[in-house]
């Protein structure tokens, strides 16, 4: 858990200070030699909005995933296998939840070519 809250502490801080500092960038592109660099902060700026996307879209199938399914509960099986069974699809759907939040920004930088 510890992994998700530092990453989503990171996109959010890297975030505030891309808003921060934009109209710097921005003002760039008013400069004939200076306008690449106002188009790879837009690239930037952007890949890291997307990769806050893709953390919301991911949490979002995530518990629409966990609200669909029931764990299954064999009625012959003793209740400690039971509750072994459904802590282990737990822990199975977390380790899910984490790879898609660690992996957002290798999937945006695929898509932006960064």
């Amino acid at each position: 858990m510890e992994t998700y809250r530092s990453n989503a502490a990171r996109r959010w801080a890297l975030t505030l200070l891309y808003t921060a500092i934009s109209p710097l960038p921005l003002a760039s592109f008013a400069g004939e030699g200076t306008g690449s660099m106002g188009k790879a902060f837009i690239k930037s700026y952007t890949g890291v909005c997307l990769e806050g996307a893709v953390i919301v879209l991911a949490c979002l199938i995530y518990s629409a995933f966990l609200s669909g399914s029931a764990p299954a509960a064999d009625g012959s099986l003793p209740p400690v296998t039971m509750a072994w069974e459904y802590i282990g699809q737990l822990i199975f759907n977390m380790l899910i939840l984490t790879g898609l939040v660690k992996g957002s920004d290798r999937v945006v930088r695929e898509m932006f070519s960064l």
